[in-house]
């Protein structure tokens, strides 16, 4: 089966995998919102959680290490927390000097910075974990059938489509340079020319790619309308949610339900 490298999913036969989509879906929004939900400093329910999500992942036969890996792409959006280390008064950890400045370290300011940090860390792994087994006509249609608006399903379907016809537009363009390029015999000779000349011819080439990409989805779109296309996907009727299924479902949430309140009685 071939899957395109910007395909998060990852077909296997892990139980995960078999898991009906509805089920997954619904399971990693409820893991989602508790763990945002779950107080600020809850160090134990964050362990738990965490130990909750590696199980999947040892389960889901995806790797443990391929998981983390693209979960680490969310840390750089946590620095948009840092300034709470500084803002949030409270008992003072450490002193920073920098130049004439003083910065004062809090306490609370920490803990609540570590605290979205692995809230955040532990919430993309869910999704991630989601994405990867589940394919994305399976999630649009659990989308579908758990009633979430028609508009966002339809939003979702084709940003994610015509985010392919954007990278083949792109690999068309750069084929295109590479072929009506030369390359120098000389050695340490690099092929172009400046800087600046470099920036110009690029910024040239990503305006060329809208204008193509648009156009392109432009008659993608009305190829669609003129075949039926009215927002809605059409699909099969889904089969009913197995009773294993349902077990898992009840359980999962009886687990996250567990951990929401544990997290409410830490926090008192």
């Amino acid at each position: 089966m071939h899957v395109h490298f910007l395909d998060p999913f990852r077909p296997r036969s892990s139980p995960v995998h078999r898991l009906d989509a509805r089920v997954k879906f619904v399971l990693a929004l409820a893991f989602i919102l508790t763990t945002a939900l779950a107080p600020m400093a809850a160090w134990p329910v964050y362990i738990l959680l965490f130990a909750l999500v590696l199980c999947i992942k040892i389960l889901s036969d995806l790797g443990v290490r391929y998981v983390l890996r693209r979960s680490a792409l969310a840390l750089p959006f946590v620095l948009a927390a840092l300034p709470m280390i500084f803002t949030i008064p409270g008992e003072p950890v450490a002193l920073l000097h920098l130049g004439g400045w003083t910065i004062t370290v809090t306490q609370p300011g920490l803990e609540r910075f570590i605290s979205i940090a692995l809230k955040s860390w532990i919430s993309m792994q869910s999704a991630i974990l989601l994405a990867a087994s589940t394919s994305f006509p399976d999630l649009l249609a659990a989308m579908r059938a758990v009633r979430v608006p028609r508009l966002l399903v339809a939003m979702f379907g084709l940003m994610w489509r015509y985010l392919f016809v954007l990278v083949d537009e792109a690999v068309r363009l750069l084929r295109g340079r590479a072929a009506r390029s030369g390359q120098s015999s000389r050695p340490g000779q690099r092929a172009g020319g400046s800087i600046a000349w470099r920036a110009r011819v690029a910024g040239g080439m990503a305006g060329n790619l809208f204008l193509r990409a648009f156009e392109r989805s432009e008659r993608i779109y009305m190829a669609m309308v003129a075949r039926g296309y009215d927002g809605e996907v059409r699909h099969l009727p889904l089969p009913a949610v197995s009773a294993a299924d349902w077990g898992i479902l009840i359980v999962g949430l009886t687990v996250l339900g567990s951990l929401m309140r544990l997290g409410l009685l830490a926090s008192l």
